[in-house]
């Protein structure tokens, strides 16, 4: 019999990096596909929101895939990025995709914060006292609400859009099963909505085996869903991520050098 795998619910390439980070490790890697990500189509709020783009002062941008969704409405409406925006990131990987694709400079969570969170965002200076700017919010359809309201309590003019939709899947039968005798080394989740949807295929062996989780809003509700070894990791990235992992999995491994692990 092999060795027990890590569990990762990463969707699509992002989950790709994650796996090929941790298979680095030398360590197998199960592919569990909890949740279909797709665009939505273009509603006339989205249009009236792309042609008057110019007209926001800040951009927040809560996932990779929002930063996608993002770049293919602005390469229809303007061949030319207007200028005087400022761009946030909830995360690292998010603000990565919107450099990669619109070439912007992107304000993330301060460092001090310790993980790549809604919260940590709001903590940033920039976003403290907004008097009747006018902020655009690109989002997923459902998801938390934090930034929104945070964001119009702070004076801002917010206009939210849902570009995308996020589709649970039940895990196949084969998963299922390994989910129920906890037959995996750890279960690596970064998302609250995939937690909550997972949870309910975790019997008591897969509760007590390792859950590494992104951040200590994710590390509690995981103890409501009675996960009994969550460790939080310092972010989303596959880098911190993983060195979670090896700190759950291999603390003699905990150490190693972390800058051969950002590169992904």
């Amino acid at each position: 019999m092999g060795a027990q795998p890590v569990v990762i619910t990463r969707p699509g390439e992002r989950g790709d990096v994650l796996a090929a980070a941790i298979e680095a490790r030398g360590l197998p890697v199960a592919r569990l596909e909890s949740m279909r990500v797709e665009a939505l189509p273009e509603t006339p709020a989205q249009r009236a929101a792309w042609l008057d783009f110019d007209q926001f002062r800040r951009v927040v941008v809560v996932s990779p895939f929002a930063a996608e969704c993002l770049e293919a409405a602005l390469d229809r409406y303007w061949p030319q990025l207007p200028v005087g925006i400022d761009y946030y990131a909830v995360g690292a990987a998010t603000a990565e995709a919107l450099h990669r694709r619109l070439g912007v400079r992107v304000h993330v969570p301060p460092a001090e914060a310790g993980e790549d969170t809604s919260e940590a965002l709001l903590r940033l200076g920039s976003l403290r006292r907004l008097d009747d700017e006018k902020v655009l919010l690109v989002a997923g359809e459902g998801g938390r609400t934090l930034l929104a309201e945070t964001l119009t309590e702070r004076g801002a003019r917010v206009t939210r859009l849902a570009v995308y939709r996020r589709t649970p899947l039940p895990p196949s039968s084969d998963m299922q099963h390994r989910l129920a005798r906890g037959d995996f080394r750890a279960l690596v989740v970064s998302s609250g909505e995939i937690l909550e949807h997972l949870a309910r295929w975790c019997t008591g062996a897969a509760l007590n085996q390792p859950l590494i989780v992104s951040s200590t809003r994710l590390a509690t509700l995981a103890g409501k869903l009675g996960f009994r070894a969550p460790v939080v990791a310092s972010g989303a990235t596959p880098a911190a991520l993983t060195a979670a992992l090896a700190t759950a999995c291999d603390p003699q491994e905990a150490d190693v050098d972390q800058d051969d692990l950002e590169k992904g």
